[in-house]
C-alpha cells in the first residue's frame, strides 16, 4: 500500500506522522515550531526523508491561512507571516501537498473515523490557548472567502461574569476566544484551568460561552454533531455542563446537535492523512 505523510502544524509544535490509511497515524513525532520557518520545515522534511518516501502530504495548519496561495497570513508569529508553507513542502518533497486548517483537519478526522463517524455535517471546536473551529457540511469541508474563524464569534456576557473582566482577545476583547480560552480562565482567576476544582464558579461561565457557540453553530450550520476538544475540555465535567446550558439557551426552538468529546487520539493527523490521500485522487 502507498504511504502518506501528515503534518499538524501548530504555533508551538509541528506533529508529524506517516500512514497507509488515515485511521492509523504511526511514527508520530513532535518538532518544536522555531522562529525560523525554514528551520522547522527542514526538520519536517528530514523526518519524511527518514520515514518515507511518501506519495503525498496533507498539512493541517495553524492560521490564518490563504487556501489560494498556501501561505500563513496574519499570525502573531511574525516570522511566519506570509510564509509559503504548501510550496515549501511541495518543492522539498516533490509530492502533491494538500493544505487546510488544523481544525478543519480535525473535523474531517472526527467525522469519518471518530465521534461523528458516518455523518456528513459536523463541527469541531478546539478550546485551549486559543479557540478555533472547523466544519464539514454535506460531506465537504467549509471554505469561502477564507476559512471559518469560530473562535471569534461574538458572544453575550454570561450571567455572573466578573464585571471588570473585558476578555483577552487583542482584537475583539469579549469574543468567544476572549472569554472562554485557557488564557481567559487564568486571567480571571489567577490559576490555569487544570488547577481549578470542579465546583469552581469558573465552570458555569465557561459552559455558558461554549453553549452559546454550540447553539449559534446549530442555527447557522445545522450540524448533526459538535465535537469539543482541546486542553480546556480535558476537564471532563465540563462537557455535561455545556450540554445542559445549550438546552437551556436553545429553549426547545430547534433540535440541537449531539455535543461530544473527540474519539480519536490524533484527529488532526487523521484528517491530514485523509487530505494527503485525496490529493492524488
Amino acid at each position: 500500500m502507498s504511504l502518506y505523510g501528515a503534518v499538524e502544524a501548530g504555533g508551538t509544535k509541528f506533529v508529524v506522522a506517516v500512514g497507509e490509511t488515515p485511521e492509523e497515524p504511526r511514527e508520530v513525532a513532535r518538532i518544536a515550531t522555531s522562529n525560523d520557518p525554514c528551520e522547522t520545515v527542514a526538520e519536517v522534511v528530514r523526518y519524511f526523508e527518514q520515514h518515507g518516501p511518501v506519495k503525498a502530504l496533507g498539512v493541517a495548519t495553524f492560521g490564518p491561512v490563504s487556501f489560494e496561495t498556501g501561505c500563513i497570513t496574519t499570525t502573531p508569529k511574525l516570522a511566519w507571516q506570509n510564509f509559503p508553507l504548501r510550496a515549501s513542502f511541495r518543492d522539498a518533497l516533490r509530492v502533491p501537498v494538500a493544505l487546510d486548517t488544523d481544525v478543519n483537519g480535525a473535523a474531517l478526522g472526527e467525522a469519518r473515523w471518530g465521534a461523528g463517524r458516518g455523518v456528513d455535517d459536523l463541527v469541531y471546536v478546539t478550546v485551549g490557548t486559543g479557540i478555533g473551529g472547523g466544519a464539514l457540511s454535506g460531506g465537504r469541508l467549509v471554505h469561502g472567502l477564507m476559512h471559518s474563524e469560530m473562535g471569534h464569534l461574538l458572544v453575550r456576557r454570561a450571567p455572573g461574569e466578573l464585571p471588570d473582566f473585558r476578555g483577552v482577545c487583542p482584537f475583539h476583547g469579549d469574543c468567544l476566544e476572549g472569554m472562554a480560552s485557557g488564557p481567559s480562565i487564568e486571567a480571571r482567576w489567577g490559576r490555569p484551568a487544570a488547577e481549578l476544582p470542579t465546583d469552581h464558579e469558573a465552570w458555569q461561565l465557561e459552559a455558558d460561552y461554549l453553549a452559546q457557540a454550540c447553539v449559534n453553530m446549530a442555527c447557522v450550520l445545522s450540524p448533526r454533531v459538535v465535537v469539543l476538544g482541546g486542553g480546556v475540555m480535558e476537564q471532563r465535567h465540563l462537557l455535561e455542563l455545556v450540554r445542559a446550558r445549550a438546552e437551556q439557551l436553545c429553549n426547545a426552538y430547534l433540535p440541537l446537535p449531539l455535543i461530544e468529546a473527540p474519539q480519536l487520539r490524533y484527529p488532526g493527523l487523521t484528517g491530514a492523512l485523509a487530505l494527503a490521500k485525496e490529493a492524488i485522487g
